[in-house]
């Protein structure tokens, strides 16, 4: 997964290097926007083989200005195996403030702190089905029109003393 993460990181940065043709674009003003993403999940328990899966995520967000927006994820899919239990990812819903630094007109670098809840088919989180706490991660984007832009993200969801999950996230947004 790390290598996966190296590689889509590599490719938004040299495409944010390359410097586009678009036309001029205004700063953001308000404005909503929808993402769709495959995300790349790690569940990692403690002492134990970590499960590994593929899931759908989607974003639906406020950007307030160039710098600052409200964001809130959805995901669920992905299937994997622990000595023999099937571990499926349930849902992931979680909310995020996310931080701006834009790079050049097309391209900008993001942080996102927030919180997360996340559950699992047949994972029990000290008695319960769902687990939730703090969320931190970065990404890059870069647009290929003034609505619709290309990117990649890493998040630490969730990280307890019995277990971590992360998720590596490539997909496009559209600004209303």
């Amino acid at each position: 997964m790390k290598r996966r993460v190296m590689a889509a990181f590599a490719m938004v940065g040299a495409l944010g290097v390359s410097g586009s043709a678009l036309a001029e674009q205004m700063s953001i003003s308000p404005a909503a926007y929808l993402g769709g993403d495959i995300m790349f999940w790690d569940f990692d328990p403690a002492g134990r083989v970590s499960a590994e899966s593929e899931a759908l995520r989607l974003r639906a967000g406020m950007q307030f200005n160039d710098y600052v927006a409200i964001e809130g994820h959805l995901a669920s899919g992905g299937s994997d195996e622990i000595a023999g239990v099937d571990i499926d990812l349930d849902y992931l819903v979680g909310i995020f403030a996310k931080g701006f630094l834009p790079v050049s007109r097309e391209f900008r670098l993001y942080a996102l702190l927030g919180a997360s809840e996340v559950a699992f088919d047949n994972v029990r989180f000290d008695g319960d089905d769902s687990e939730s706490g703090f969320s931190g991660g970065i990404g890059a984007e870069f647009d290929i029109s003034r609505n619709l832009s290309f990117g990649a993200d890493y998040i630490r969801y969730l990280d307890e003393d019995s277990f971590i999950f992360d998720g590596f996230s490539l997909g496009a947004t559209y600004r209303f």
